[in-house]
Parts: C-alpha cells; sequence; structure tokens
C-alpha cells in the first residue's frame, strides 16, 4: 500500500473494564441498550483519573527493539475493527483487570509500523464477543474475530458470523491441517493436550496413548483440572471424532475411575499436585511447560527441571492439538485490510513472538523455535478435521456430565 491505514479492532484495558462495569450495575437494561452503552463506550474519551495513570518506562525486549527497524509509514483515518478473544479477565480487589498475553501488542505494533494500519482491540471471552456479533448485525464494527479455541472458531462460522476468504499468502503459510477446509478461518498456532509425569516415578515405557488412560493400572494416579473446562471438553470432542460418541463415554467412564483426586484447579495445579505426591499423571497443554520454567515461582521452576512432557498417540493418529486462530467477519467493512493483518499473523515475524512469547507451536512450520520446543522433538499431530472436534462440543459436554466428569 503506498499510504497508511488505520485498522481498528475494537478498545482494550480501560474501555473493556467500563463496559463490564456499567453493564453489571445496570442489570435491568435491555441487550439493545447494552449494546448501544458498549458502543459509547468504545469511542469514550479518558477521565481525568484515566489520563493521570503513568506510564511506566522500561527497556524494549529484543523482540520489540527487532520490530522497531520496520518501516513506519504515514496513516490515514480508515476505521478496521477486529473482536478478539481476552485470555484472562480477573477482578483484583474488587477491581476488574484485564490480562493478556503481551505478544499481541508487540505483534499489532510491529504490523502497524510496517503497514501504517493502526489495530484496535476489543477483548472478552469469546461466548460474549460471538453474542456482541450476532446483535450488531450488519452493523458491526468488527472486521477480524480472534480467539483461542477451535470450538469458538466453529460456533462462529455456523452461527454465520464469519465469511470466507481466499489468500495465497496464508496457504504459502499455513499447512492445510491447521486451515478451515471452507476456508472460514486460518489457524495461528496450537497447543498439545500432554501429559506430565515424574521421570523417577514413572516409567515413559508405561505411557503411550490417550485410550490406554481409561486402562485401571491408572487408577489412582490420573490428575486434570474439571471436566466442564474447555481443554478438556475439546479432548472428549476429539475421541467422539477419532472413536465416537459410545467409545468416548466408556473411555471417560473409565478415566474419571482412574482420578487420584476430584478434578481441581487449573493445568498447573496438576503438576504441582505430582510433585506433592497426590498422584502421578498429569493432563494439561503444553505450553504450562514453558510458562513453568520462565516463572519466577521456584516451585514451578523445579517442575519445570524434573517433569517431562509426553505427547500421546504419536505413530497412532497423532495428539490432539487445540487451535488459536482468526476469520474475517461476515459484514467486515474493511475486509482488504483485515485480510493484510491475517496475512501478517501468519508470517514468520509475527509467529517466532507468538512462539517465544506464549511457548504454543507457530502453525506455520517455517517459524523458528525457542529452544524448549525444539527439545522435545518432532511431534505427529492429529490430523482430524478440527470442524470435526468443533461439531462435537455439545456432545463432549454431555459425555463429561454422563460420566461425572465433575
Amino acid at each position: 500500500m503506498l499510504v497508511g491505514i488505520i485498522l481498528s479492532l475494537i478498545v482494550v484495558g480501560v474501555g473493556i473494564n467500563i463496559w463490564i462495569k456499567n453493564i453489571s450495575k445496570s442489570t435491568k437494561l435491555s441487550d439493545k441498550e447494552k449494546l448501544e452503552l458498549d458502543r459509547k463506550n468504545f469511542v469514550k474519551k479518558p477521565t481525568n483519573t484515566e489520563k493521570e495513570i503513568p506510564k511506566t518506562k522500561r527497556t524494549p525486549t529484543k523482540i520489540e527493539k527487532e520490530t522497531d527497524n520496520l518501516n513506519s509509514r504515514p496513516n490515514i483515518s480508515v476505521e478496521v475493527s477486529i473482536i478478539e478473544m481476552a485470555i484472562f479477565l480477573n477482578y483484583i480487589n474488587h477491581k476488574p483487570v484485564l490480562i493478556h498475553y503481551d505478544k499481541d501488542k508487540i505483534i499489532y505494533d510491529a504490523f502497524t509500523r510496517k503497514y501504517g494500519i493502526k489495530v484496535n482491540v476489543v477483548q472478552n471471552k469469546a461466548a460474549a464477543l460471538i453474542k456482541k456479533l450476532e446483535m450488531e448485525g450488519k452493523d458491526t464494527p468488527a472486521d477480524v474475530f480472534m480467539t483461542v479455541g477451535i470450538g469458538d472458531l466453529y460456533t462462529a462460522k455456523k452461527k454465520g458470523l464469519l465469511q470466507p476468504f481466499t489468500s495465497e499468502v496464508v496457504k504459502k503459510n499455513i499447512p492445510a491441517q491447521f486451515m478451515d477446509k471452507e476456508d472460514y478461518y486460518t489457524g495461528l498456532t496450537y497447543r498439545a493436550r500432554v501429559l506430565i509425569y515424574d521421570p523417577a516415578k514413572t516409567d515413559v515405557k508405561e505411557l503411550s496413548t490417550y485410550k490406554d488412560l481409561a486402562n485401571p493400572k491408572w487408577k489412582g494416579k490420573i490428575l486434570t483440572r474439571s471436566g466442564t473446562h474447555s481443554y478438556n471438553q475439546h479432548l472428549i470432542a476429539f475421541m467422539i471424532a477419532k472413536y465416537g460418541k459410545e467409545e468416548a463415554l466408556k473411555w471417560t467412564e473409565g478415566l474419571v475411575a482412574n482420578f487420584a483426586r476430584d478434578p481441581k484447579g487449573n493445568d498447573r495445579a496438576q503438576a504441582k499436585a505430582i510433585l506433592a505426591g497426590e498422584g502421578d499423571i498429569g493432563i494439561m497443554n503444553s505450553y504450562y511447560m514453558g510458562k513453568m520454567a520462565a516463572s519466577d515461582d521456584p516451585i514451578q521452576q523445579e517442575i519445570a527441571k524434573k517433569f517431562k512432557l509426553f505427547f500421546p498417540d504419536q505413530g497412532k493418529g497423532g495428539v490432539h492439538a487445540n487451535l488459536s486462530g482468526a476469520g474475517i467477519t461476515k459484514y467486515a467493512k474493511k475486509k482488504a485490510h483485515a485480510q493484510k493483518l491475517i496475512e501478517y499473523l501468519t508470517s514468520p515475524e509475527a509467529q517466532k513472538v507468538f512462539t517465544e512469547k506464549n511457548y504454543e507451536f507457530p502453525a506455520n512450520p517455517k517459524t523458528k523455535l525457542p529452544e524448549l520446543l525444539k527439545s522435545w522433538g518432532k511431534i505427529e499431530v492429529s490430523s482430524i478435521d478440527f470442524d470435526k472436534i468443533g461439531e462435537n462440543m455439545d456432545a463432549a459436554a454431555d459425555i463429561a456430565a454422563k460420566a461425572n466428569f465433575k
């Protein structure tokens, strides 16, 4: 492009916090009134208090210094909006605090410097954003939908909230395995649902497949988070896609029978429970090993040094991976510019930031991996169509309930 363009994703930080607080105080508002309130907050000018928040000076990271070398171009005011799922939304001292991977801002800033397209983001949980897109319809300011789970991408697609797009750049960057077969979205990164274990207690030769976790030999040894959580429901949906509902139910019942304790805590809590002697095998997402290695917590550092990851189903169809991805909204006002952003997100330049900052696997195989991910060796990832997993999410929730996977 010869001139710069502003690409607006939809507001972050204070904007989303104001929206949450106003909605919570206005429980009698209709959906339309809430939507109008949301839009007003989107364009709301900062209050005096917000203006007074000091900017913390810090030394730029190596990645940020690298992106500073990108060509900068002048901007003109053309809005393109992107909705993105917030990873965590916590409440500290009763005040909503939005916590998100800082990798995103690094990537968006680099994109702006390279193409002159400014990125503004609205963050919330995926279900809320999907509802927002439905309510706004043709009036939505959103041009791109991004989220961290295949179930949400599938839902947005099936609800008619996305439109297909064809990009030779994306097809060159991303293997067909990580793209929607009908071109409604593309994968950006993925993480494997793996097993974590202490090699001093468990012989790796005993580990093999997900299905084997239902073997009575593991009775009282399996640790995992709640069956109502998206991570585990995606895994059950994967088992349905691979073996059918009847076998998936039997497997889930066998898995539950082998629990060392009632499911609780997050993925890292399962690793801590192994360290405490509460069980032997934890089910977790692969990127948490990188998070623990980089943590300031000495317990997590100890786990990262002592424990190992095992990738199930190698040589038997491949490990289950959940996909983070992006698609262009059905009523995007700036489709060409939205596609330009998605193309950039699939580039090795952007993918390098994703994997270095969050330890997820890049969907672009040309991306240089961090040493930790390299140490895991070549990983076989399941080639089951992601739509097959997405369409079985409701059935997975039913199976979890039937099997008493709380």
